[in-house]
């Protein structure tokens, strides 16, 4: 916050510093920024429609006109480059995955099948994904990873029973498996496939091992579905609670959480 009021100062104090600037300075340089403004609130808008930050931003570009527009490209946007590396690697995972789909065909072992399946579910190719774990656990079933991956492919692909058996099998071995993300997932296709209690009790059990915001949505969306409201509330209000002593690049990192607890929250109150 302090950081953007910084911005804020400066971006008034570029403004009074413009008003008085010679004409020549007005002709070669601040005429032409601000008549190109537009651009720039153009291209802050979408930016803000895409990643939703706090609401205050989008008065600041439409009443900043291109000054505004500046202050929060250097605020929101321009952290989120650091984030194209993840979009970088989508390349180098495409690359390799067509290198691994030539590599089975010669050398089909288990590990390769189990790499190639691991990026295929980075694509969200699920259904190719749980081929390759399948045919990784037809030669090797010693470890658990496989089975909890092609789990995850089997809840996306709507096949609940299959993926209870497979994240069964894994949470039995370790309950926090993938940073308890296995129990959240058997929890979820315990409910998706009707088995209410058990489901319920699984997620009793989720929230008793960690306290991510992702579990601790997944457990609100159940409790607010089945009876539980003043518990889904409680969770809500932990999450939210949190955003105010996160660090920015945390904020954005559960970003998706936090908007998803504001929505639930707003349905609850609404029910």
């Amino acid at each position: 916050m302090r950081g953007r009021f910084l911005l804020l100062v400066v971006a008034v104090v570029l403004l009074i510093a413009a008003a008085d600037a010679p004409p020549e300075v007005h002709r070669h340089w601040i005429g032409p920024y601000f008549r190109w403004g537009i651009i720039l609130q153009l291209v802050a808008i979408i930016h803000f429609v895409r990643r939703r930050p706090e609401n205050y931003w989008l008065w600041i570009i439409f009443i900043g006109g291109a000054l505004g527009a500046t202050a929060y490209i250097l605020a929101e946007m321009l952290p989120d480059f650091f984030i194209v590396s993840a979009a970088m690697k989508g390349f180098s995972r495409r690359n390799r995955i067509r290198m691994l789909e030539a590599i089975v065909l010669e050398n089909p072992s288990a590990g390769n099948y189990e790499e190639l399946g691991e990026l295929l579910l980075e694509e969200k190719r699920y259904e190719r994904a749980r081929e390759c774990f399948d045919a990784a656990l037809g030669s090797r079933s010693d470890h658990i990873d496989p089975f909890y991956r092609r789990g995850v492919c089997e809840y996306h692909l709507n096949d609940y029973a299959a993926a209870i058996a497979d994240l069964e099998r894994t949470v039995k071995v370790d309950p926090k498996y993938d940073y308890a993300r296995a129990p959240k997932f058997l929890a979820q296709s315990l409910a998706k496939a009707g088995r209410i209690e058990e489901a319920s009790a699984a997620f009793d059990r989720l929230l008793a091992v960690t306290s991510t915001s992702e579990a601790l949505i997944a457990a609100a969306d159940f409790f607010a579905e089945h009876g539980r409201a003043n518990e889904a509330r409680e969770l809500v209000a932990r999450v939210l609670a949190r955003r105010a002593t996160m660090p920015r690049y945390q904020k954005r990192r559960e970003r998706a959480w936090l908007r998803r607890a504001s929505a639930l929250r707003r349905r609850l109150a609404a029910a």
